[in-house]
């Protein structure tokens, strides 16, 4: 084509990256690799291998081992046999490594952005502009926390050796994101990418040999799912990192729940890409293209969702097509190229599939006409219009270029559309009004908010979702703390309590002849005392075997009209932080003037000294979370872009909280109090061992002005009432405190809504302790940090 013709038709020219320095170095090793294992690469153990191809050729690009069972258990080894030395570091040594690492990367960019190209598929603008750049970035920055640990996360320390497993959407970026803060605080690390995209791992394997990283600090471990469940279920493993399908990651909950190890799992989305009527509907239309063309759309925060009010509909589907029309999509080493591979072919036919699903469905599809290479693995950008909100391409994660556009007519109604969906991991909203924007972000159920602005991502800022797109956050403070925890709960004893046995309630009363009691205990459920469904009460003796009193016996339906009760009272979340406390301070006022009272009827089963110590540090405990209500706040981060992130703690919801046998009073005190401070609704089941205590909670709350339905008492058999409330999918997140096996159930029993999970681990708490009663540790698991991007600056 000439010069002439070029200028005529506006025609891009190919323009290709060379890929010669990356496939050097493929053939430099063979094509064949190992596991990188204790600084070295070995054979697998059992001698098997697969193929990593090019998705827009199909052609083979290397040999990679397969791990089994006895691999991972040897990386695990050399992990835990590399902690001591890692950990005993200061950490200005720590830092200099992470720096060394970012160093290396930014050495060989363009050698990593072409090897990404060509496993993964995706355009080497992306690559090489977007990924590589944040995968420095993300070393440069957690190269300081390694720096500052000490000084801002006194008393934490490293959970230990740590498992992660990572997608083929991001291979070297969502490395980055794992590894760096887990060798910034002090952990070793054993990671294994996807099957599809082993590449850049070893890559950067290669690169922790060019530093001189200690052998064994990280340890890359190759293979499919086998691999994976492998590390999962590896007894010497303390945390598992995972990010990938929200199936997968639930299996995962499931396969940990009997250990102790620490989850973190950044799983599936389906984000709303929500435009009002007044947005710069071009600047949109631009953003949609990076929300749900970027990387084919094989991004787990994807705006595969389009939302846009009614008026606006016809003109920005017609902007939308136009667009569509000049996206170009071809060889991803060709820098013009827009949309470049698709990763594998059961990824090809699963988009497919759910396209022609959607059709089925009512929906209209709509493809530009563009070329499409007939070799390789591509799909054309696909619009989806007039789809049902229930349609499955409206509420199943597709992970393709394919947009499901709805309607709606008032913000309100846009929010409900939003949150329409199991899952909450990421949204955008596109107005002119910043009034009309934020009020819409603080309703969306989302974990990152972006604001005239899509598919940013710094190491500053926290990422990660609500809901079923799993919990924990990668990046900024809050992913810093996903691989710490307190260093007195690592050595903390085990528990030592009565198992807690499932039994059926009584047929009939438990005794009828019984003496007579001073009071009658109820449930406390909606901010009135109600009698438990039941109809059945069970015996609280004292410490010397005495009968002191009779509890509700509550049971299923009680513990449902709890949840009810908590919903309706959300609007507790919403009141100011400033409100709560005064709320706090009003109960710690009330308890105080019946100090004596309660601790004269708490002695029967504690002991007038423990008691009186119960009730003192229960004042002083409830004064500490009003304290903390308006103190415990978010952040402004400052990314390398034209944004701020305001960094929003976020209540979790409603949560459901099984006390500790012991310390009755103080017990349920150190776990409800944080719960509320923070906006948060509860059902709270207390200790069997001595319930009544609920009958003096309940008549200090209804003198405190704390709204109906914030905190509601369900007393019975802790077990029963614990299965319920773990499996009921309007609790949001469970937190108990009971022995190893009760914490285990919860875990199980929780699953399916993947609720956000708190315990004990079967662990002694001191509640009398104050550094291990109270605190951050507490606050940190009663909120969830929603990153809203807002454009600022010159």
């Amino acid at each position: 084509m000439g010069i002439v013709e070029k200028f005529m038709t506006m025609e891009y020219g190919p323009a290709p990256e060379d890929p010669r320095e990356a496939l050097a170095w493929l053939d430099g090793h063979g094509r064949r690799f190992g596991h990188f294992i204790h600084g070295a690469w070995q054979a697998p153990a059992a001698g098997s291998y697969f193929e990593t191809t090019d998705p827009s050729t199909g052609e083979k690009l290397a040999t990679v081992a397969q791990g089994s069972a006895a691999d991972v258990d040897s990386a695990v080894k050399a992990a835990r046999a590399a902690l001591p030395a890692w950990q005993s570091f200061t950490s200005h040594v720590r830092a200099r490594y992470l720096y060394a690492l970012a160093r290396q990367v930014q050495k060989h960019s363009r050698w990593l952005a072409v090897l990404e190209t060509l496993d993964n598929g995706k355009p080497i603008r992306e690559s090489r502009d977007i990924d590589i750049p944040l995968v420095a970035r993300h070393f440069y920055h957690h190269a300081g926390w390694a720096q500052l640990l000490e000084q801002e996360f006194p008393g934490y320390t490293a959970c230990g050796v740590v498992g992660q497993i990572i997608p083929w959407n991001f291979p070297l970026l969502m490395l980055a994101w794992k590894i760096a803060p887990a060798l910034a605080t002090g952990n070793t690390v054993v990671l294994k990418p996807a099957e599809f995209t082993p590449l850049t791992a070893l890559a950067f394997a290669q690169i922790c040999q060019e530093v001189g990283l200690p052998a064994g600090v990280v340890n890359i471990i190759t293979g499919d799912g086998s691999t994976g469940e492998a590390l999962v279920k590896h007894p010497d493993v303390d945390k598992i990192a995972f990010t990938g399908s929200t199936e997968v990651g639930r299996a995962i909950r499931k396969a940990t729940a009997q250990s102790h190890k620490k989850l973190s799992l950044e799983l599936g989305g389906k984000s709303p890409f929500i435009i009002f009527e007044d947005a710069d509907l071009d600047s949109a239309v631009e953003g949609l293209v990076d929300g749900i063309w970027f990387n084919q759309g094989q991004v787990c925060c994807a705006g595969s969702r389009l939302l846009m009010q009614e008026s606006i509909a016809d003109k920005l589907i017609g902007k939308i097509q136009d667009r569509m029309n000049a996206l170009r999509i071809g060889l991803p080493l060709d820098k013009t190229i827009d949309i470049g591979a698709i990763v594998a072919r059961v990824q090809l036919e699963r988009i497919q599939r759910l396209v022609d699903q959607g059709v089925a469905e009512g929906a209209t599809c709509w493809q530009p006409s563009i070329p499409v290479p007939s070799r390789g693995l591509y799909f054309p950008p696909t619009l989806l219009s007039n789809v049902h909100p229930a349609s499955v391409v409206a509420q199943q994660e597709i992970f393709g270029p394919v947009l499901a556009a709805m309607t709606f007519r008032t913000p309100r109604e846009a929010v409900e559309l939003a949150n329409n969906t199991v899952y909450g991991l990421a949204a955008c909203v596109w107005s002119e009004s910043i009034n009309v924007s934020l009020h819409v972000a603080a309703q969306l159920k989302a974990g990152v908010v972006w604001v005239n602005c899509t598919n940013l991502f710094d190491a500053a800022c926290g990422f990660g979702g609500y809901r079923e797109s799993g919990y924990g956050r990668e990046g900024g403070r809050e992913g810093l703390l996903e691989y710490l925890e307190p260093a007195w709960f690592e050595s903390a004893p085990p528990l030592h309590t009565r198992p807690l046995a499932i039994e059926q309630p009584p047929e009939q009363p438990t005794d009828f002849a019984a003496p007579p009691i001073d009071r009658t205990v109820k449930l406390y459920i909606g901010g009135k005392q109600t009698r438990p469904d039941s109809g059945y009460s069970f015996e609280v003796r004292g410490a010397d075997g005495r009968l002191i009193g009779e509890a509700p016996l509550g049971n299923r339906k009680d513990i449902r009209n709890a949840v009810e009760a908590a919903r309706k009272a959300e609007g507790w979340g919403k009141a100011t932080a400033h409100s709560r406390a005064q709320v706090l301070y009003y109960v710690a006022e009330n308890l105080s003037q019946r100090r004596e009272e309660i601790a004269s009827r708490l002695s029967a089963v504690a002991g007038k000294t423990l008691a009186e110590a119960e009730v003192s540090l229960g004042i002083e405990r409830i004064f500490s979370y009003a304290a903390w209500a308006d103190k415990y706040d978010g952040a402004v981060h400052n990314p390398p872009f034209r944004n701020v992130a305001l960094a929003m703690k976020e209540p979790i919801g409603t949560v459901g909280v099984i006390c500790p046998a012991d310390a009755p009073l103080l017990g349920f005190l150190s776990l409800v109090m944080p719960a509320i401070s923070t906006g948060n609704t509860v059902i709270a089941i207390p200790s069997e061992e001595y319930p009544l205590i609920a009958s003096d909670l309940y008549q200090v709350f209804e003198t405190s002005d704390l709204p109906d339905g914030v905190v509601n008492i369900v007393t019975g058999r802790t077990a029963e009432l614990m299965k319920t409330l773990a499996e009921h999918d309007d609790v949001d997140a469970i937190w108990c405190f009971t022995d190893e096996p009760g914490a285990a159930a919860v875990k199980t029993l929780s699953i399916g809504n993947l609720k956000q999970v708190f315990t004990n681990e079967g662990r002694a708490i001191d509640w009398f302790d104050v550094k291990q009663g109270e605190g951050r540790w507490f606050l940190d698991h009663a909120v969830q940090v929603k990153n809203i991007w807002v454009p600022y600056g010159e």
